[in-house]
C-alpha cells in the first residue's frame, strides 16, 4: 500500500495532509502526464463539513491502495498503484478535475 500525502485541502476527506479513506480512485486513463490526471474519490468540502464526522469511520491515515486507471504511468500494475509514495495535488480544488497524481510518470514506450 502506498504511502499518500494529499495537498488538496478542499476535499472532505483530507485531514491535516492525509486521506480518511482506505483506497481512493486515481483518473486518467489516456494521461501523458500529471496534469492529465486527477482523483476521482474528491468531494469538495463544504463550510463546515470533516468527513471523519459524518461520512467515514476510518481515521486519516498516510497509507491508501489506490486504483489508478492512468494505465501510462510506470507504477500502475493492473490498475494498481506500486509507487511507494504517492502525492496528490491540487490544493484549491473544487472538483477533480482540479487535482492531479503528481507522482504520475508515463511510461510512453
Amino acid at each position: 500500500m502506498p504511502e499518500l500525502k494529499c495537498t488538496v485541502q478542499t476535499c472532505v476527506h483530507n485531514q491535516q495532509y492525509l486521506c480518511d479513506l482506505d483506497k481512493i480512485q486515481v483518473g486518467g486513463e489516456n494521461a501523458k502526464n500529471p496534469q492529465e490526471t486527477c482523483c476521482d474519490s474528491f468531494q469538495e468540502r463544504k463550510d463546515g463539513t470533516y468527513s471523519n464526522s459524518l461520512n467515514s469511520m476510518h481515521e486519516a491515515s498516510d497509507r491508501s491502495a489506490i486504483d489508478c486507471k492512468a494505465t501510462n504511468c510506470m507504477y500502475n500494475e493492473q490498475c494498481k498503484c506500486h509507487a511507494g509514495k504517492i502525492s496528490v495535488e491540487g490544493g484549491s480544488a473544487s472538483s477533480s478535475d482540479g487535482t492531479e497524481c503528481a507522482t504520475f510518470q508515463c511510461y510512453c514506450g
